[in-house]
């Protein structure tokens, strides 16, 4: 059963979540968007990219944290290459804009997959967050591009608080361009779309290949160090008493010693 749809709407390719019920990313979903992605960047018809949920009030869960109890080290690595790095190297390879169409809950690697895009559009009930640290993990991949974008103690406040913040807060620190009415967060992306792919598209190719280098800063470095950082933690005590009161609707019990 598919969890990405592909379809070209007026010049644009709209890459859809579908995977019930809050769009957690596992491999199989990854490695569908992932082609979908690829798939815009070679479609001749496709001028600019959205992203959105095709699940009501649902963006992005992020990662399937099933997958932290049951996978195997080289396996997590596996995921997280294709979340932190494939993802990445598909949006610097995608030679056209795209946008995130964000509705709903964004959380985690949700915020990954928004923030891949080059703009992010949100409805006023939007929501976006954290979590990792409350489940005894990190939100490594953050660390690299998250201060760039906020500043370092906007940063640090989201990070390592895990707090859920709406999405006027998101536009106000620079997290997100547009806030739009819940009914019209959409039509706003298409708009938004429709007009980027009205210029001249070898320009514009060209030009966000150059763009993308420019913004670039070490992040290939530091995705590496992300990829470690996360792995490691997620093989600790805390990380997996974190993962069973997840699961067991509880709160988990940290150790103080």
């Amino acid at each position: 059963m598919n969890s990405i749809f592909y379809e070209i709407r007026d010049g644009v390719a709209e890459i859809s979540l579908a995977r019930v019920p809050v769009n957690a990313l596992d491999e199989s979903t990854l490695d569908e968007l992932l082609a979908a992605f690829r798939r815009a960047a070679t479609d001749r018809e496709a001028r600019a990219v959205i992203l959105h949920s095709a699940i009501q009030n649902r963006f992005c869960a992020g990662l399937d944290l099933k997958i932290l109890r049951t996978y195997q080290p080289s396996q997590l690595r596996g995921v997280l290459q294709m979340l932190y790095v494939d993802l990445f190297d598909a949006q610097f390879a995608l030679g056209k804009p795209s946008i995130a169409a964000v509705s709903g809950a964004t959380r985690g690697g949700g915020m990954t997959v928004a923030v891949s895009c080059d703009l992010v559009v949100a409805s006023k009930s939007a929501t976006f967050g954290y979590p990792e640290i409350d489940n005894g993990l990190l939100p490594a991949i953050h660390y690299a591009h998250l201060p760039r974008i906020i500043g370092r103690h906007r940063a640090f406040d989201l990070l390592f608080t895990g707090r859920t913040f709406p999405a006027q807060e998101a536009l106000n620190i620079g997290l997100i361009n547009r806030v739009v009415d819940d009914t019209a967060m959409l039509d706003a992306a298409r708009q938004l779309a429709k007009s980027l792919a009205s210029k001249p598209a070898e320009t514009v190719r060209r030009g966000r290949a150059a763009y993308m280098s420019a913004i670039d800063q070490n992040y290939r470095r530091d995705i590496q160090t992300a990829v470690e950082q996360f792995c490691n933690v997620a093989l600790t005590d805390e990380a997996q008493e974190g993962l069973e009161a997840f699961f067991e609707g509880r709160k988990p019990v940290w150790r103080r010693d």
